[in-house]
């Protein structure tokens, strides 16, 4: 009975795979992956150049080695223009592989982004930002790890030495295109505040590995935040996005405690913890809780490094004990 259950919950989960799959990653820390978020965000930043980090491992307590693993890497830099706009561009290379069936996206992204200041003066101003990408992706899928029905021998086993079924193409490339505005005001060194949205897979590739028709559903983004000093050493960094893509949806929300450290005038050493919600509609579950999120992460000078936890509060939570999954964040 535990192995045939055990079986059960790794089918579903192979299955959980190939749906969620056809959306896009996404990373409980979206305010650390700024160019995955939009591309407006492209060049926004205190500084000329920014590199960033992200790993993701989600539903490791039932996959084992087979668990969900997203990781993304990214480079951007402002290049200024006259006395206060500027250009960004950079890069952003990602990957994705989930299930037994080792579902797998690599996608390298070219972003760039034109900021125009519409007010204020030096140190408070607010800014319009238009920002574009465009890359190239490869999906592909291991049909001989799955076990498939014409495989079982008669006995309650599987026997991988019969027929299993076959995919066309096991391997496909497409293009990527998405676009996005963002509007941002700084009030002080310590004080900010943004919003903005993004129009994701303009272009609508298709996804099937069969040669069918199966355009990827674009994806709308919606987010906000900032960050606030209501006291000399102690800030806020609420913040909101929003994903529409097809048939799902899915809304991330919560705030970072901020603590800053030593008695540098500078402050540049601090201290965040946070904790966000996430919700999000399923199929056949009206339940829209999702995860409660509980992050860390340290500042120092212009470097820093976050970490997270999700704790899962779905329908799967029986066969997760609640694991969810764990990111780093650099």
């Amino acid at each position: 009975m535990k192995k045939t259950t055990l079986h059960i919950l790794t089918l579903c989960f192979v299955m959980f795979a190939a749906i969620a799959q056809a959306q896009d990653i996404h990373f409980s820390q979206f305010y650390q992956s700024p160019l995955n978020l939009n591309p407006a965000m492209t060049g926004v930043m205190n500084c000329n150049h920014r590199m960033v980090a992200n790993y993701r491992n989600q539903w490791a307590s039932i996959l084992k080695n087979r668990a969900y693993n997203t990781y993304s890497a990214s480079y951007d830099q402002k290049l200024p223009v006259g006395r206060y706009d500027y250009f960004g561009v950079g890069g952003t290379l990602w990957g994705d592989k989930a299930g037994t069936s080792e579902f797998a996206t690599i996608q390298a992204r070219l972003s760039g982004s034109y900021a125009k200041k519409m007010g204020g003066y030096r140190k408070k101003a607010h800014y319009l930002v238009f920002g574009a990408d465009i890359g190239l992706s490869n999906r592909s899928i291991k049909s001989y790890n799955l076990q498939w029905p014409s495989q079982h021998d008669g006995n309650g086993g599987h026997d991988p030495n019969l027929a299993g079924e076959v995919i066309g193409d096991p391997s496909f490339l497409f293009a990527d295109m998405s676009a996005g505005v963002l509007w941002f005001s700084v009030f002080s060194k310590e004080s900010n505040f943004y919003f903005g949205g993004a129009f994701s897979h303009l272009n609508r590739a298709n996804q099937s590995f069969e040669g069918a028709n199966i355009p990827l559903y674009s994806k709308f983004t919606f987010h906000a935040g900032g960050e606030f000093m209501p006291a000399q050493k102690f800030g806020l960094s609420p913040g909101v996005v929003t994903f529409f893509q097809g048939p799902s949806w899915q809304v991330n929300v919560g705030n970072s405690f901020k603590f800053l450290l030593g008695n540098s005038r500078r402050y540049n050493q601090a201290f965040q913890f946070g904790l966000w919600a996430r919700l999000a509609n399923k199929l056949n579950d009206k339940k829209l809780m999702d995860a409660i999120i509980v992050s860390t992460r340290f500042d120092y000078e212009q470097f820093n490094i976050g970490f997270s936890y999700d704790i899962n509060t779905s329908s799967l939570f029986t066969a997760t004990n609640g694991n969810g999954a764990f990111e780093f964040s650099l």
